[in-house]
This record gives C-alpha cells, sequence and structure tokens, in this order.
C-alpha cells in the first residue's frame, strides 16, 4: 500500500475494500443456466438428428451432411447457452460501489468468462462419461461377438472367419452345379485364403502366386487355364476396390472428425467471447438500474 503526501500536508491513504472482485453466486448461476440450456438443445438437436437417419436404403441423409449438421448444431448450442448464461452472471451480480468504470467492465468480463469455463468444463466431463459408457457397452458386445465367433470357429475345421473368406468362396465357385471338387477342400480352401492375406500384407500378389491360384481354381471349377486366370484377376480387382473403398471411408472419416475439432475450437472461443460480452452487457443493464435512498434534511 502506497500513500502520498496533499498540498495541504495531508497524507492521502488510499481505500482498499475488504470484499472480493469475485462474486461466485453469479457466476454458479450463470453457469447452472448455461448447462441446463446446453443439455435441452443437446436433447433436441439429437431427436432431430435421428430423424435423419434411417436403416432404409435411400431414406437416410449422407454421412458428410449428418456430420455438417451436427457440427453447426453444436456451434450454435455454445453459442445460445454461453450468451444466456453471460447475461445471466452479469445481471445477477450486485452494484460495485466506488469502483472505476473500467474495472466494472473487467470484472464483469471475467465473471462471464469463469461462468463460461465452468459450464464447459461440466458439459465436457458429462458427454465424456456418456461416451465412455457407450464404448465400454459396445466393447463388451464386440468381446461377445468374438467369443460366439471363437465358439464357432473351434467347431469347423476349416478357417473361413477370415476377412478373405468371401473372397476364397468367390474364387473357388464351379462353373457348373456337377463340377467336381478335389478330395482336400479344407487345404485347398486355407492354402488359398494364406495366399491372399499374404498378398493383402505384402499390398500385391505376386505373379506366380496368381499362377498358382489360377491352377487351383482351374482344378476345383473345371474352367480352362485362361478362364481361372481370369476369373484370379477379377476377384483380386474387386478385393483391390474393397480396400480402396475402405481407404476412402477412412480419410472420409479423418477430414470430418478433423473439420469438427476445428470448428469445436473455434466455437469454444467465439463461445468464451460471448459469455464475457453478454456479462458485460448484463452487467451495465445492472448498474443502470440504481435505487435511491431519500432521507430528510436535518
Amino acid at each position: 500500500m502506497s500513500v502520498s503526501m496533499t498540498d495541504s500536508g495531508k497524507i492521502a491513504t488510499p481505500v482498499e475494500s475488504s470484499k472480493s472482485a469475485m462474486t461466485w453466486g453469479p457466476i454458479f448461476g450463470g453457469a447452472a443456466a448455461a448447462i441446463g440450456v446446453t443439455l435441452i438443445l443437446l436433447l433436441l438437436g439429437s431427436g432431430v438428428g435421428l430423424t435423419m437417419v434411417s436403416p432404409w436404403s435411400g431414406q437416410s441423409s449422407s454421412l458428410s451432411t449428418v456430420g455438417v449438421t451436427a457440427a453447426i448444431w453444436l456451434v450454435v448450442v455454445q453459442w445460445l447457452s454461453s450468451g444466456l448464461g453471460g447475461y445471466i452472471t452479469g445481471r445477477l451480480r450486485t452494484k460495485w460501489a466506488a469502483v472505476h468504470t473500467d474495472e466494472v467492465f473487467f470484472r464483469d468480463t471475467a465473471h462471464g468468462f469463469i461462468s463460461w469455463a465452468l459450464a464447459t468444463i461440466f458439459v465436457a466431463g458429462f458427454l465424456a462419461s456418456s461416451l465412455t459408457s457407450l464404448a465400454g457397452a459396445g466393447a463388451q458386445a464386440v468381446g461377445s461377438a468374438a467369443t460366439a465367433a471363437g465358439t464357432a470357429a473351434s467347431s469347423t475345421a476349416s478357417t473361413s472367419d477370415l476377412p478373405t473368406a468371401y473372397f476364397t468362396d468367390a474364387l473357388l465357385r464351379p462353373e457348373q452345379a456337377r463340377a467336381g471338387a478335389t478330395s482336400d477342400d479344407a487345404s485347398a480352401t486355407a492354402e488359398v485364403s494364406r495366399i491372399l492375406l499374404n498378398g493383402a500384407a505384402a499390398g500385391q500378389i505376386a505373379d506366380d502366386d496368381k499362377a498358382y491360384l489360377a491352377t487351383i481354381v482351374s482344378a476345383r471349377t473345371g474352367l480352362s487355364e485362361a478362364d481361372a486366370r481370369t476369373r484370379v484377376d477379377t476377384v483380386l480387382k474387386r478385393i483391390d476396390d474393397a480396400k480402396v473403398a475402405a481407404q476412402k471411408a477412412a480419410d472420409e472419416a479423418r477430414k470430418a472428425a478433423s473439420t469438427t475439432a476445428l470448428l469445436g475450437a473455434l466455437s469454444l472461443l467465439i463461445g468464451a467471447f460471448i459469455a464475457s460480452a453478454a456479462a458485460a452487457f448484463g452487467g451495465s443493464q445492472r448498474d443502470e438500474e440504481e435505487d435511491l435512498i431519500v432521507t430528510p434534511r436535518i
């Protein structure tokens, strides 16, 4: 604390308030209002979003449309809840007497920002808890499915539980129903599966493996070598197309996640600004309302 000397020789001591500049009541009130509005709007958005998704083919919106709509709705939710919470925070606080106007403005913006931060932390924790529960349920379902699949696989003599089983069956389909198969079907199927798996791991299937596959297909289906080679090339192209489609889907999911993260970060920054500005606006309106006490003249 510093003191100064006046012109008349008197000592002037600055006045320091005994009360804290932080008023937690309005902060918690604004945060609670923001949380309530956020949850209501999130439920409303979930209900509207479910109408965009349908298990029937041709009746559901595209994944990109649903993702963009959800991101825009989250931005709207953030802005509306931040604005309301900040405004309530500014209006609920008591008037600071003998405080400079600039200091009042700073305190209001700080109160709005802290109220927004509390509401954001709570909502983020709530969403994280919900997602964790959903992920746990999904993992349990996947584990049950994996256990059932392992039991089914152990009761058979082949390894048809591999992702390449469908393509293997396509390779070994007989040209005619009466076409005979080799005596060791399980061994041939497993061998073809291993070739396909090795090609998937290496990124391509060697020419000698393709020729060997054509030989097996010709022996199993009764096709000529040329027709068997054509079938092998056709199925391998389908495998490559499936791999490209999976990579494309993964890339689209990556882009969608990146866009959502960027929009979310921008939305949070703007939400913090809106909450601070709304609190300053609400505080200025609060200070405009003055109660005058009339005292009789003595």
